[in-house]
């Protein structure tokens, strides 16, 4: 039994080094993009595609990276269990912190350009996923760190909490993806190496997003 633990860490524990790999290259290939080919990012621009810019970024940064790196924080990391729930709660609230100021940056973004909100998939999914993510975090806030429920009924939580919130990563990425598809297509790219740079950022984020899952789900067996 010893043995198959050792063997589980040691698996998450690589899991997780790629995992982080693949965040920090989408985090590079984004930056690459918004910042030469799009021109840069400021929410309080006069420049419209400036002030969209903030949107995918914040929203990388928050709902996929920081909830992934949450996720593995809390699972992978060697500390005791007070410790990884705080910081596995902080990192949750700085990931809704910054995706509220994304989906601002891209309402003020269709203000500035008069055009219609809410119209696409993309959207819909990102608004249903980060509503279900407030109440993922003031549910799991309550039930787990304050308050605090009952024993009884934080055991019977968990299994949702913890699949809840495998699920809106997946949500988050999914959204990402339609997100970053839909800004390919209105752009109309000509230059190629714009557009394989967007599908590699796509790539990676979604290898991001497995390797945390199989990390995340391997180490419950350690």
């Amino acid at each position: 039994m010893d043995s198959n633990r050792a063997i589980y860490r040691q698996s998450a524990s690589r899991l997780t080094v790629v995992a982080h790999l693949f965040g920090i290259l989408a985090f590079i290939l984004m930056l690459v993009w918004l910042l030469h080919y799009r021109g840069g990012i400021e929410y309080h621009s006069d420049n419209s595609n400036r002030v969209f810019n903030a949107h995918p970024f914040f929203m990388y940064c928050g709902f996929i990276f920081l909830v992934g790196e949450a996720m593995m924080a809390y699972k992978t990391v060697l500390s005791q269990r007070i410790v990884k729930k705080w910081i596995h709660m902080i990192l949750h609230l700085i990931a809704l912190c910054l995706g509220i100021v994304g989906i601002c940056a891209v309402f003020k973004y269709h203000d500035m350009i008069h055009t219609e909100d809410v119209y696409s998939l993309h959207s819909w999914i990102g608004l249903f996923t980060f509503c279900l993510f407030c109440l993922q975090w003031v549910l799991g806030f309550s039930a787990f760190m304050f308050p605090r429920a009952a024993a009884p009924t934080r055991a019977g939580m968990l299994p949702w909490h913890v699949s809840g919130g495998r699920a809106l990563l997946y949500m988050a990425i999914c959204a990402a993806l339609t997100g970053l598809m839909e800004k390919s297509t209105f752009l109309d790219l000509k230059n190629h190496r714009e557009s394989r740079l967007i599908n590699f950022t796509g790539l990676f984020v979604l290898l991001f997003g497995i390797f945390v899952d199989l990390s995340v789900a391997l180490a419950r067996y350690v």
